[in-house]
């Protein structure tokens, strides 16, 4: 589960892309509810069979050839309703794309700032 203290961190970034969580021979496309540096909250996919315990991969599509890809873990579900997910690799091309798009929502490079220093220290 997040933490409080982990959610303040991070500012979450209300976005709509092409978004599709693999777990092993399994594929969902996901209505992407929101995105940070640290994970992702998606719409809860129906049906939903995933492994709660197995690590999956996440594309966020920003482009025909733009890609946000992470690997991901399971944080929390409601069920129905949305499934949260925390990042635990993400490639430095990414990361780059990534803090782009916040970059440009947050409007506040000091705020930026602060939440990849925070990131690092994680």
């Amino acid at each position: 589960m997040i933490d409080h203290h982990e959610r303040r961190c991070f500012r979450r970034i209300a976005f709509k892309a092409r978004t599709e969580l693999v777990q092993g021979e399994q594929l969902w496309t996901v209505k992407l509810l929101d995105l940070s540096l640290k994970g992702l909250l998606i719409e809860c996919p129906k049906p939903w069979d995933a492994d709660p315990t197995a690590v999956f991969n996440a594309r966020v599509h920003l482009d025909d050839h733009t890609v946000i890809k992470m690997e991901v873990e399971l944080r929390h579900e409601e069920p129905g309703h949305q499934v949260g997910f925390a990042c635990l690799y993400i490639d430095i091309d990414s990361i780059t794309h990534l803090r782009r798009l916040i970059e440009l929502n947050l409007g506040d490079d000091d705020e930026l700032h602060r939440e990849l220093r925070q990131l690092i220290e994680i």
